[in-house]
C-alpha cells in the first residue's frame, strides 16, 4: 500500500468517511443472543436529507425505527447495501492519517540529521586544515574550542535524531499492523438515506435489532457458614461481532427474550380412532413393500451444513426460558467493545441472602456428604449460568446453576468431610410363591449409618430413591426404619426423605428394605 502517493486523496477520503458516519451510538440494550442498538445524528437547520453510513449488514431492517426532535419532519427512508471495497472505513482513514503524520515527522528528522552532518563535515575539514582553509594562529585556541563545541553539538543532535527516528518507526510499524488488520477485517455495510425537512437544528434517533451480540450471566456465591449468609454477585459476560465497534456506549442488560415465541401454540383437536387389524404378511414381502430410507447426505454436504449453522449461531448458548417479566441492568460506566468477539465481564451488583444450611446425603448413590444452602427466592429473573462457589473464603468449585428451578434458592457448597456415611448392604433374597399364579419375588435391604464430627449441631437431609412400579403386574413392598418424613420429596414419586438434627458427635441409623414380586414367566427390569 503506497501511503505517500496520494496524501490529498487520503485526507479527502477521511473527511468523507467522517461525514458519512454522522451518527453516534447512544445506548445498546443486550439480550441473550440479540441486541437493540440506538443511534443519534445531528441535523442542521434547513437540511433536507440525512445519510448515515457504516451500519452493520446484520440488523433487521423491519425493526428499524426513526424518531426526531420537534421541528424536524421525517419523510421516506431507504437502506442500501455497500460492498466492503466501496465502503469508507473511518478507522482505516484515521490510521492512514496517523501514518502520514509520522512520515512527515520522519522526513523532518532526516532534514535535521542531514543539517547536523553538514556541520560535522565542515568542522572536520577545519580541524584537518583542508585546502582553502586559513588558520589564524593568533586565535588558534579559540578556534579549536569552537570546533570542539560545534562538533559535540552536531554529533549529539545526530544521536538524538537517530533515537527519535527509532521511536517513530516503532509507532509506524504498529500502526501499519493495525491498518492491515482493519483492512483484513473490513466488511460489507449498509447506508441509511432519510428524507426530511428541518425547520431548526436537532437530532434524529434510530434503533434496530441485531442478532448475534449478547450476554451470558455468571454468578459468584460466597458462604459465611458461621452466620449462614450467602453473598451472590451477578456478573455479565458480554461479546459482539456485529460489524460495528461500540465506543463508550451506555449499556443496558435485559433478561428478556425478543427472539422467543411471542404467543403459545393454539390448542389442536385431540382425535382418537380404532385401527383395523392388519393381515399378517410374510416377512420377505413386508420388507419388499417397506419404503427405503433416504440416503444420508455425503460427508462434505453435512460438514458444510454444520459450518453454515455455526456461522449464524449466537456467541452464547442460552437456554430458552418462558417468563412473564424481564429484569434489566443499567451498567453505570460507559462500555467500549470492539467488534471482534472478545469477551468482557461486567459486574451487575451483589445481594446478601439469609439462607439455611443443611448436610445432604444419598447413601445408596454415594457415601459422600454435601453442604447445601437454601433460602427464599429474591425478586427478578435469574437466567441459568455458571456459578463460582466460595465457602468461608476458600474456593470450592464451579457448577452450572439453574436458579429458576423450584420455589427456593438452593446452592451447593461442596463436600462435608466432617460427616461420615456408610452403606451396608443386606442379604439379597430370591423366592417363588403362589399355587394358581406363580410369581417370583426378590428382596434387598440396606443399613445406613451417618455420624457427625462437627462441633455444633447440623441439619441433616437423607434422600433415598425407592423403586416405583409402572406395571400392575409388578408389586413393590417398601419398609423404612424410621419412617420417612416425606414420601414424595419435592413432589418426586419414590424419593423419600428424612430430616434430622444431629448433635456434635451423634450417629443416626436408617434401614430400608424392598420386596418386589412379578409373574414367573416375565422379567423385571431395573431391580
Amino acid at each position: 500500500m503506497k501511503l505517500r502517493a496520494l496524501p490529498l486523496l487520503l485526507l479527502l477520503a477521511f473527511g468523507q468517511a467522517m461525514a458519512e458516519d454522522a451518527s453516534r451510538i447512544t445506548q445498546v440494550t443486550l439480550y441473550p443472543g440479540s441486541a437493540t442498538v440506538e443511534r443519534a445524528a445531528r441535523v442542521a437547520a434547513g437540511a433536507t436529507q440525512l445519510e448515515i453510513g457504516g451500519l452493520p449488514t446484520g440488523f433487521d431492517v423491519r425493526t428499524l425505527r426513526l424518531e426526531s426532535d420537534t421541528g424536524i419532519r421525517l419523510g421516506e427512508f431507504s437502506v442500501q447495501d455497500v460492498a466492503s471495497a466501496d465502503a469508507v472505513n473511518p478507522r482505516q482513514a484515521a490510521l492512514e492519517a496517523k501514518i502520514e503524520a509520522l512520515d512527515d515527522q520522519l522526513a523532518k528528522l532526516d532534514i535535521e540529521r542531514q543539517s547536523a552532518e553538514l556541520v560535522t563535515g565542515y568542522l572536520k575539514g577545519l580541524s584537518e586544515g583542508g585546502k582553502g582553509t586559513a588558520v589564524d594562529t593568533r586565535n588558534l585556541a579559540a578556534t579549536l574550542g569552537a570546533i570542539q563545541q560545534g562538533g559535540s553539538d552536531a554529533l549529539a543532535r545526530v544521536q538524538r535524531v537517530a533515537q527519535q527516528k527509532r521511536a517513530l518507526e516503532k509507532q509506524r510499524e504498529a500502526l501499519l499492523r493495525d491498518l492491515e488488520k482493519v483492512a483484513a477485517d473490513s466488511r460489507d455495510s449498509r447506508r441509511l438515506l432519510v428524507s426530511l425537512a428541518a425547520e431548526r437544528a436537532g437530532e434524529v434517533r434510530l434503533s434496530y435489532q441485531l442478532r448475534g451480540p449478547g450476554w451470558q450471566p455468571v454468578y459468584r456465591a460466597t458462604l459465611d457458614s458461621a452466620s449462614g449468609r450467602v453473598e451472590i454477585e451477578r456478573q455479565a459476560l458480554i461479546a459482539q461481532n456485529s460489524g460495528e465497534d461500540w465506543s463508550k456506549v451506555a449499556l443496558k442488560l435485559s433478561t428478556g427474550q425478543p427472539n422467543a415465541a411471542t404467543q403459545g401454540q393454539p390448542p389442536r383437536p385431540w382425535n382418537i380412532w380404532l385401527q383395523e387389524p392388519q393381515p399378517v404378511r410374510p416377512l420377505a414381502k413386508a420388507m419388499a413393500m417397506a419404503p427405503m430410507a433416504a440416503p444420508a447426505p455425503p460427508a462434505p454436504a453435512m460438514a458444510a451444513a454444520r459450518m453454515a449453522e455455526s456461522a449464524d449461531a449466537p456467541l452464547f448458548e442460552v437456554s430458552e426460558m418462558q417468563s412473564a417479566f424481564a429484569t434489566e441492568f443499567q451498567v453505570p460506566a460507559r462500555i467500549s467493545l470492539p467488534s471482534d468477539g472478545r469477551r468482557v465481564t461486567v459486574s451487575l451488583g451483589r445481594q446478601q441472602l439469609p439462607m439455611k444450611l443443611r448436610v445432604q446425603v444419598q447413601p445408596r448413590q454415594s457415601e459422600t456428604a454435601f453442604l447445601v444452602a437454601a433460602g427464599e427466592r429474591p425478586e427478578g429473573v435469574w437466567l441459568p449460568g455458571q456459578i463460582q462457589l466460595y465457602r468461608d473464603g476458600g474456593y470450592v468449585g464451579a457448577t452450572q446453576w439453574s436458579a429458576q428451578e423450584g420455589e427456593r434458592f438452593e446452592l451447593p457448597f461442596g463436600r462435608d468431610d466432617l460427616v461420615r456415611v456408610t452403606n451396608k448392604p443386606g442379604t439379597q433374597t430370591n423366592a417363588s410363591s403362589g399355587l394358581i399364579e406363580q410369581r417370583q419375588e426378590r428382596g434387598i435391604s440396606n443399613d445406613y449409618t451417618i455420624t457427625s464430627q462437627h462441633r455444633q449441631p447440623i441439619e441433616l437431609l437423607v434422600l433415598e430413591a425407592s423403586p416405583v412400579s409402572t406395571s400392575e403386574q409388578v408389586k413393590v413392598d417398601a419398609k423404612f426404619v424410621p419412617q420417612p418424613d416425606q414420601l414424595k420429596w419435592q413432589e418426586q414419586p419414590g424419593i423419600v426423605a428424612w430430616s434430622r438434627t444431629l448433635a456434635p458427635g451423634a450417629t443416626q441409623k436408617f434401614s430400608v428394605s424392598y420386596s418386589v414380586s412379578w409373574p414367573k414367566n416375565a422379567n423385571v427390569i431395573g431391580f
